[in-house]
């Protein structure tokens, strides 16, 4: 989302050296990429009105200005993910107070003036400097000029201002001008070019993903969006009596076109349930499958049970995520 300073803290003018000395960031939430958490939309790098992402693919927004990292489920942001200085700062300005509400059905005019929530802005020095935005009401543990060391904590993920998903919104600025902390340097619509600013112990976990299995699981019966945001669908432990064995994933950053195929086998190997979609009509920032069978009779086999969810995108596979469950009497 397109986020001034000025709709944030106020106007606030520094004078910073001039000397021009690159940044070297480290990942500004504790959790694991790919893990315990995940990256759903990063810099909008095309100035028309479409949105291109720094490989030219479709993972941001018109006006996006910054790195979205989320974690998988309300459930894990209640269990809280800390916020972290990206570098060594000062911290020039912070707000709190903003409640932890999804945007959906509410409009954006209830987060006027506060869309980016409780949050702080940093200044790293020679120029640069972040915003931390959407952080839990009641979180921040900085004020005002802090001196900060990198890693060190400033607040917990949340879901304060103008956001529908639990997440972290960091934006880098050089001398006021947004950077996208992956390609820095890089021509505007260019396709992989430019600097990475992330520490290189993070240059692997970073690695573009064309979209990602955010949350999978099994459970007894049919499963509900609410039921896997929540954490519940991934709390649920299927048995040899449940009145069905059902596999279910969220996968993100999906494109029109991409054919999604999940498929269940029992502990022969051999496929007993195939949830085959319809190519998708346009571009999907989220998008959840089941497939599964009810109990046959006498309950199901113990063993372990496997699923596979594939993505094609293009006549090329695009994602492919592998998971299973032993079943017990």
């Amino acid at each position: 989302m397109r986020l001034g300073l000025s709709s944030l803290f106020g106007l606030i003018f520094l004078a910073l050296p001039a000397s021009a000395q690159d940044i070297t960031l480290r990942l500004p939430v504790a959790c694991e990429i790919g893990r315990g958490c995940f990256i759903q939309h990063y810099v909008d790098r095309d100035p028309s009105p479409a949105a291109s992402d720094y490989q030219c693919g479709t993972l941001t927004y018109e006006g996006h200005d910054g790195t979205d990292i989320r974690v998988p489920t309300m459930a894990a942001q209640k269990a809280g993910v800390d916020v972290v200085a990206a570098a060594d700062g000062t911290v020039l300005r912070t707000r709190d107070g903003v409640e932890d509400i999804a945007l959906t059905g509410r409009g954006r005019q209830s987060v006027a003036n506060t869309e980016c929530g409780n949050g702080a802005v940093v200044d790293h020095g020679n120029g640069w400097e972040a915003q931390y935005c959407h952080m839990a009401k009641g979180s921040l543990a900085v004020k005002s000029g802090d001196t900060l060391k990198a890693g060190d904590r400033i607040g917990r993920i949340g879901l304060s201002g103008m956001t529908e998903f639990p997440h972290l919104h960091f934006t880098l600025r050089k001398d006021g001008k947004p950077i996208d902390p992956f390609a820095y340097g890089a021509p505007e619509k260019s396709c992989g070019g430019g600097k990475s600013l992330w520490e290189a112990s993070l240059q692997r976990a970073l690695a573009y993903q064309g979209g990602s299995v955010l949350n999978k699981g099994f459970a007894s019966g049919p499963v509900t969006m609410e039921a896997i945001e929540s954490g519940a669908a991934e709390q649920e432990i299927p048995t040899t009596r449940s009145p069905a064995l059902v596999a279910f994933v969220r996968a993100i950053g999906l494109k029109g076109g991409d054919v999604q195929t999940l498929t269940l086998f029992d502990p022969d190997g051999k496929p007993v349930a195939q949830n085959k979609a319809s190519p998708l009509d346009r571009d999907k920032a989220q998008w959840m499958a089941f497939s599964g069978i009810k109990q046959p009779e006498g309950g199901f086999r113990p063993g372990l049970y496997r699923a596979i969810y594939r993505v094609e995108r293009s006549g090329k596979p695009a994602i492919e995520q592998a998971f299973g469950i032993s079943l017990r009497p």
